[in-house]
């Protein structure tokens, strides 16, 4: 009973503290104790990272609408050629920089391009509407476009070097939380601020979560010390380069079936939402006339998106891939693209349009995405920054160029949008086969630790 008294009034100890905020903490994410620090930290970055670009995000749809559909094919194709262009750059960063180091240049370089758009739509504010603001729409819309791609796939470039595989099935759900929460932050800021401080201004909000982002790197724990890989074990990704040569993202993947597959997959992927985006368009312009009633809806479905999005991802994500396995999550888009360009096709109205894009754009944020990434945790350092961020910037931007002409093609052949949709059917169905083999392929090559620079290949 002495005991007792002596220790009731006592608080409760910094380690038992943290011992209780990590058991709360395992409600939402299966998390051990020494990986919190790591995942918070995670959490946090790719906050700072989306909330940065979805309060860009308004502002390059804005310039689109300016520049007109008919000069969206170019801006695509504009698109395309700076990620050709971009992708060398970046890896001769990974080249000849350590990891924090290059990520640091890479976002504040991004940065400073923020800073010059700045100054050039505070220039232009006053001629609203004259061919100057045009261009500089026009420009501002390519670079984002290139942006957008470049700070997600940096981050998730990091998160798949930091984090093992078996770790990365338990955690990546929880992270993809914080850019979920980070594109409704930067979506409402936006919505609130715009018109109160005006656009150039936004521009200094979106550099500042980019700095955040950068200091959230630079204060990453190392491994074995806040959830890395074995206790006690190096860090290389934090002391040394990675080297290798410039040209790497592209060789490695022309000479990897794996890495030819997860190419495919993202391909496959990029295809059909491309497709689904002009279904959209044309449904949402059949029935509804009014510009305003068009926004309504489409804010509407983005929020549906979002909060799906959210859920699943505190509920349910983590958790699906470690049980179900990484090709089951990474069939799951696939099989409900299947069933969903079907009912499209058969019955191609607004509320079957409606629940199809938001079940496929929620599924994709909340489980496909986490389990495309894990994908790159089995393949070498060099290529978890080279090969991956080639394939998310210019084979994606590939796939929105194979997309539309695909749409544009079949529609000229004279299918109409039902014809389209059972199209993409057999489409999604080889993505499907293609989800099996890649997961597959991943769980063997974790199982028996084929990490070694080229021993997947």
């Amino acid at each position: 009973m002495a005991g007792e008294a002596e220790g009731a009034g006592e608080p409760l100890s910094p380690r038992s503290g943290r011992a209780c905020f990590t058991d709360a903490l395992n409600g939402a994410v299966d998390v051990r104790p020494d990986e919190v620090r790591a995942l918070l930290m995670g959490f946090a970055y790719f906050f700072c990272v989306l909330s940065g670009w979805f309060v860009l995000r308004p502002i390059r749809e804005a310039a689109a609408v300016t520049a007109g559909v008919s000069r969206l094919p170019w801006l695509f194709a504009g698109t395309l050629t700076a990620m050709l262009v971009c992708n060398p750059i970046f890896s001769a960063l990974v080249a000849r920089y350590p990891v924090r180091r290059f990520i640091s240049i890479t976002y504040r370089f991004f940065i400073a391009n923020l800073l010059v758009f700045y100054v050039l739509m505070r220039a232009v504010n006053p001629l609203e509407g004259a061919a100057i603001d045009a261009w500089v729409g026009r420009a501002f819309f390519v670079w984002t476009s290139v942006f957008n791609l470049f700070v997600v796939s940096v981050f998730w470039c990091f998160m798949a070097d930091f984090f093992q595989s078996e770790q990365a099935k338990r955690l990546f759900g929880f992270i993809a939380v914080g850019g979920t929460l980070g594109s409704i932050a930067g979506s409402g800021a936006t919505a609130v601020l715009a018109a109160r401080i005006g656009t150039p201004n936004l521009l200094l909000i979106s550099a500042a979560l980019l700095e955040l982002a950068v200091l959230t790197v630079v204060k990453f724990p190392e491994r074995g010390t806040g959830g890395g890989a074995t206790a006690g074990a190096p860090a290389p990704f934090a002391t040394l380069t990675i080297g290798g040569s410039t040209w790497a993202g592209i060789t490695h993947v022309v000479r990897s079936p794996y890495l030819l597959g997860i190419s495919a997959f993202l391909l496959l992927l990029t295809i059909g939402s491309t497709v689904l985006y002009f279904e959209q368009t044309a449904i949402i312009g059949r029935y509804y006339a009014d510009h305003a009633a068009r926004t309504t809806v489409l804010a509407q479905i983005e929020l549906a998106v979002q909060l799906l999005t959210l859920v699943t991802q505190l509920l349910i994500t983590g958790r699906f891939i470690r049980w179900a396995g990484i090709a089951a999550a990474l069939s799951f888009l696939p099989l409900l693209s299947m069933v969903g360009f079907a009912a499209l096709g058969a019955t191609p109205l607004f509320a079957t349009l409606a629940v199809f894009i938001v079940l496929r754009r929620g599924g994709n944020f909340a489980i496909n995405n986490p389990a495309m990434e894990i994908l790159f945790t089995v393949v070498p350092r060099e290529d978890k920054y080279k090969a991956k961020s080639f394939i998310e910037t210019f084979v994606y931007r590939g796939g929105d160029q194979v997309g539309a002409w695909t749409f544009a093609g079949l529609s000229a052949l004279g299918l109409g949008l039902a014809g389209v949709a059972f199209v993409a059917v057999p489409i999604a169905a080889i993505w499907l086969a293609l989800a099996v083999w890649l997961g597959r392929r991943q769980s063997a090559l974790a199982a028996n630790a084929l990490g070694a620079s080229g021993a997947f290949r």
